[in-house]
């Protein structure tokens, strides 16, 4: 049981490209070749072959654990699964009437501004409370054990429950398919404000480096430098602002594996500040006084999670085929953050700031 607890919770995590097995086909051995859209429309009678046709778009469709085309030729002996970005829900999901900081919502799609302390996505110990069951509320659905979560508006990806920023939810299924499709080619542009520990070396540089769960402690992830384990995970950073003891980067994302920028900013050593699962939450740049440490103390009181927010969100219309762009505010507990961090730096002439060279 308490296993399953912590990989639930690792599922609510920033992972863009974790997929949940949902259905899967063994082809007979007297099967003759057939393209697959018709061979999975010819065993899943009530779903159309334009929306699996979708689906191996998006490159949910396996065969061998490896994505296809829909011009495919089934073999006998074939193994095929379809992989899709949410678990089988088995539970009820119930509309709660909780607010929601919406961008913008049309027909296709909304964009969410989540607020730190909500979890994304029902689950162990999460069937109520999370942002699931405000859309519930919001789009006017109740969906039993048994309903098609896509009808519930599909979340094409998760960032954590302590991580603020911004969401895109998919309202049908067309629009799920073809915006995952963007986030596994790499195409969604997403930008993340973190506050980080120590003064980063360089104003730009890019991380690399598998990542995949620490055997030592489940909770945790880390990189693999000999790339034997774990997924290829590239990170891309950049400095805004510059404290002393700590620094504000701006994180572009060119993977999204779990906790990718928290593993990644540790793994150069700078993790973020007041991130508890990976040594952020004490002291670990500056002096030794007490009244320095009491300083920390109150930051952390300011802002008890860790200083993450994805900033902003960019991608293709499903419909209307043109870039469109969000960018979002520092939410209240970061921006207080911030202030008392440019205060301490100001006080003490530290050079503090990127953005205002640039400009």
């Amino acid at each position: 049981m308490a296993e399953d607890l912590l990989d639930e919770e690792l599922e609510q995590s920033e992972s863009d490209e974790q997929l949940f097995e949902h259905y899967r086909f063994v082809v007979d051995k007297g099967q003759s070749p057939l393209r697959i859209d018709r061979y999975i429309v010819s065993k899943m009678e009530q779903t159309s072959r334009h929306r699996i046709q979708l689906a191996l778009e998006a490159q949910y469709v396996r065969v061998g654990g490896r994505p296809v085309k829909a011009n495919y030729k089934v073999k006998p002996d074939d193994v095929i699964t379809i992989m899709l970005p949410f678990q089988r829900r088995g539970f009820e999901v119930h509309p709660e009437p909780i607010p929601l900081d919406i961008v913008y919502e049309d027909d296709d799609l909304l964009i969410v501004n989540k607020p730190a302390g909500l979890v994304v996505h029902p689950g162990f110990g999460h069937f109520s409370g999370t942002l699931v069951n405000a859309l519930a509320y919001h789009l006017g659905i109740s969906q039993d054990a048994d309903a098609p979560d896509e009808r519930m508006g599909v979340l094409v990806h998760r960032i954590d429950k302590d991580t603020s920023g911004l969401l895109v939810v998919a309202k049908n299924e067309i629009s799920q398919m073809k915006l995952a499709g963007q986030f596994f080619e790499h195409t969604i542009k997403r930008t993340y404000w973190a506050l980080v520990w120590g003064n980063v070396a360089d104003d730009a540089g890019t991380i690399e480096g598998n990542i995949g769960r620490d055997p030592n402690d489940r909770m945790r992830f880390k990189v693999f430098e000999d790339g034997s384990q774990g997924k290829t995970a590239i990170t891309h950073y950049r400095v805004l602002e510059r404290f002393g003891y700590t620094t504000l980067v701006e994180c572009n994302l060119e993977t999204g594996r779990t906790h990718q920028i928290r593993v990644h900013m540790n793994y150069i050593g700078h993790p973020l500040f007041n991130d508890d699962r990976y040594g952020g939450d004490r002291v670990l740049k500056g002096p030794i006084y007490a009244k320095y440490k009491q300083f920390i103390d109150n930051c952390f009181q300011i802002m008890p999670r860790q200083a993450l927010h994805a900033k902003t969100l960019g991608f293709i219309h499903p419909s209307t085929h043109k870039e469109i762009f969000f960018d979002s505010e520092i939410p209240a507990d970061f921006s207080a953050l911030l202030a008392k961090w440019r205060s301490y730096a100001t006080g003490r002439d530290i050079v503090r700031t990127v953005l205002e060279e640039e400009e």
